[in-house]
């Protein structure tokens, strides 16, 4: 069946009305100089030489005697507040390592949040993780370290988007990337994620399916789904859709016997030119399986780094884009939330409970499925 693209009819950029200004950082840093020693310290550095031992090949001794104080401070104070730090695959490494007691994927995380006995997640992403996160632990205290850690996916599309899309296809089930704000879930029925999204779609009974609100990952299921026909948004992740296929041919012109590892939220002639593939956590496992020679990571800059030192042999290589957005999470505003515990995210809870509804879907259905 012919593939339908469908234009947005809202999108409400990442300056929401109302959102939080940037951090005033001389103050901040300023408050966290009179109760921490935040110098660097080659001492410090070589107390937690172990901790430095994870990320040694993307970060310096120089940089590390830089962030080792932070690290020492928020693991501490993580202890004092019963707090757990969940920390995203694309955080730089000196969070990824350093201070998250827990990595991964959007969704991992937020299950993870469900399984810990901690009072406090302090999230190390985008905010629409912290959402999720509160969602399915609203008992639990969720600090988002800066508020204006967004996501251009998940304001590509509102509430009022996936009804405009119901009513264009009545009856057809709205499958929501994870990806997206706790409003966008409330309103749609099932979610999914980048690694079973095909699986939950093919699921669907219907013969349309309506995917939001990432257009390129709803264009590659669509491929592998042939016997639906999905209708889409049009939103996109700034990172992921800056790649292009000529980008590919020319680098493995350029470098003979790089394996081209893609995430689906890429283009679709991107995926096709890509060797492998898959999701966040389909990366990893790919690269750690395959061991390939060279790699190249056609996804946020962080991957390749949070996952070079546990992979000697593995030579990663080639450029890549950086998420903005991501890298707003700072060890200091990390440090800075822990302390005065502000920066809570808060969920309505009718919201709540349909956005939870959506999650729970998705995961009670990929149990069934066995994915």
């Amino acid at each position: 069946m012919a593939k339908q693209g469908e234009t947005s009819y809202m999108h409400p950029g990442l300056n929401k009305p109302g959102a939080i200004p940037l951090f005033d950082l001389p103050t901040l840093r300023a408050s966290l100089s009179d109760k921490y020693d935040l110098a660097p310290s080659p001492e410090i550095a070589a107390e937690l030489s172990h901790i430095y031992d994870r990320m040694s090949r993307v970060v310096t001794p120089a940089d590390w005697a830089i962030y080792a104080p932070y690290v020492k401070a928020i693991n501490a104070l993580k202890k004092e507040r019963n707090a757990v730090i969940l920390g995203h695959n694309y955080m730089t490494p000196e969070i990824y390592h350093g201070i998250s007691d827990f990595g991964g994927d959007s969704l991992q995380l937020a299950i993870k949040a469900t399984e810990v006995e901690a009072d406090v997640i302090v999230q190390c992403g985008v905010h629409f993780m912290a959402e999720t996160s509160k969602i399915l632990s609203p008992e639990k205290t969720v600090l988002m370290p800066d508020m204006e850690a967004g996501c251009s996916l998940a304001e590509s599309i509102t509430a009022e988007g996936v009804e405009e899309m119901r009513r264009r296809y009545p009856g057809a089930p709205v499958v929501t990337y994870v990806n997206t704000t706790a409003e966008v879930k409330a309103a749609s029925d099932i979610c999914c994620t980048s690694s079973n999204a095909a699986q939950i779609v093919a699921a669907q009974d219907s013969d349309t399916v309506i995917m939001t609100p990432d257009q390129y990952l709803a264009q590659n299921v669509a491929k592998e789904v042939p016997q639906k026909n999905i209708v889409w948004w049009e939103g996109s992740c700034i990172v992921h859709e800056q790649y292009s296929a000529k980008d590919l041919r020319d680098f493995r012109e350029w470098n003979p016997g790089t394996r081209l590892i893609a995430h689906p939220e890429c283009p679709p002639d991107v995926v096709a030119e890509a060797d492998f593939s898959g999701s966040t956590s389909g990366i990893i496992k790919y690269v750690t399986d395959e061991k390939p020679e060279k790699a190249l990571l056609i996804t946020e800059c962080s991957m390749a780094s949070n996952i070079s030192d546990q992979l000697p042999e593995v030579d990663f290589v080639g450029p890549c884009n950086m998420c903005p957005f991501m890298k707003k999470i700072t060890l200091e505003k990390v440090l800075y939330a822990l302390d005065t515990m502000t920066g809570q995210v808060e969920v309505d809870p009718s919201v709540a409970d349909k956005a939870r509804l959506s999650v729970q879907r998705m995961i009670d259905l990929s149990h069934q499925l066995g994915i």
